[in-house]
């Protein structure tokens, strides 16, 4: 594919800092802080989102892992989650023993819908996860009042949302632990990894005893603990891609707006910013009749728009249910997302206007 859904930006700076690693054969650490480029990445991630701690560990994956595990939940409890999302989100909740629930999605930016949230609430629910979906914000007003009147914890998956924002408060920072992801394909990236953010001092010295074995600052065992921790290799291209998280987030914002422009005549629905929100643009994308005939004619013109997410969880082998969730099963058909990227051009966004208007036509 000429123009793949993502890529990351990779430059010579990250190269300089990775031979660094090599050189001082400095590849990893088990020390409680972590080692230096660990650490040094932290700092800038806290700073970037006015969070007080931030704790790096291997995958956005193990920072929802690790958040649960942290705020104790455990078997024979239910976790409310969107089915409309990636399944590492359903996959952390079944790893700590606790049963996925799914909530459906409003359709206006596809995140969890608050009255549906509501209604899946039981006895045996101890924690909620809304997901910030494509850079979109869920409603946190709206759920962290529900999770609130039902003593309910909060963590938000914000593994596509790193540096978006709501009134100027950045996704993460609305509960007591926000969960990044650092994969590739996303706005910034460490190869793999991910990073859980809290201004919680209690919280952020537990997940820094579960990303190491569960050893305390003295190496005793003193809770249960995984191998989580981030290697110095991957901090060190993470701490040159957080400094370069700005200009990678404009540039994706320049490209939101070029292809907003040309697509505004599309017989689309284009993604909406709610008033006072500020997009990442991880991913831009639309729903629209006709979806899998126009993916085609864009991936054969080599435009790497892609399906995020069909079929939804709850639709999937492993998690099958028998519920009823309209907006995310209306989602999964019409949704198509397209490159944004910083390694997009506007030659590349005139042909993918093209070809929604040859569709059109």
């Amino acid at each position: 594919m000429k123009i793949p859904i993502n890529t990351p930006d990779i430059g010579e700076e990250e190269i300089r800092e990775v031979r660094k690693v090599l050189s001082e054969k400095s590849l990893t650490s088990s020390s409680f802080d972590g080692g230096t480029r660990v650490q040094q990445f932290e700092k800038l991630l806290s700073k970037f989102t006015k969070s007080k701690f931030a704790v790096s560990v291997n995958s956005g994956t193990a920072a929802l892992q690790a958040s649960l595990y942290a705020l104790d939940i455990k078997s024979g409890d239910e976790v409310l989650i969107p089915s409309f999302t990636f399944v590492a989100t359903a996959n952390s909740v079944k790893s700590v023993g606790a049963k996925p629930v799914f909530v459906d999605i409003l359709k206006d930016n596809y995140t969890m819908d608050p009255d549906d949230l509501r209604k899946k609430i039981t006895k045996r629910t101890k924690a909620v996860i809304p997901v910030h979906l494509y850079g979109h914000i869920a409603y946190m007003k709206e759920i962290l009042e529900i999770t609130t009147k039902n003593n309910l914890k909060t963590i938000e998956d914000a593994s596509q949302s790193l540096g978006s924002k709501l009134n100027g408060k950045h996704s993460g920072t609305f509960s007591q632990l926000g969960c990044f992801s650092l994969y590739a394909a996303k706005v910034m990236t460490s190869g793999e990894g991910g990073a859980i953010i809290t201004d919680d001092k209690k919280l952020f010295e537990k997940l820094k005893q579960i990303r190491n074995h569960g050893l305390s600052k003295n190496h005793l065992t003193t809770m249960f603990g995984l191998n989580l921790r981030l290697p110095e290799i991957n901090a060190a291209i993470a701490k040159v891609q957080m400094k370069k998280l700005p200009g990678l987030l404009g540039k994706r914002k320049k490209n939101a707006q070029i292809l907003t422009e040309l697509l505004k005549n599309c017989d689309i629905i284009p993604p909406k910013q709610r008033k006072g929100e500020t997009l990442n643009w991880y991913l831009y994308t639309i729903a629209l009749k006709n979806r899998n005939n126009i993916m085609k004619k864009l991936n054969s013109s080599g435009i790497g728009a892609t399906i995020y997410y069909s079929p939804p969880i709850h639709k999937t082998p492993y998690y099958k249910t028998k519920i009823s969730l309209p907006n995310t099963e209306w989602a999964a058909c019409h949704v198509l997302s397209l490159p944004i990227h910083p390694k997009v051009s506007k030659s590349d966004m005139v042909r993918m206007k093209k070809t929604f208007s040859s569709n059109r036509n």
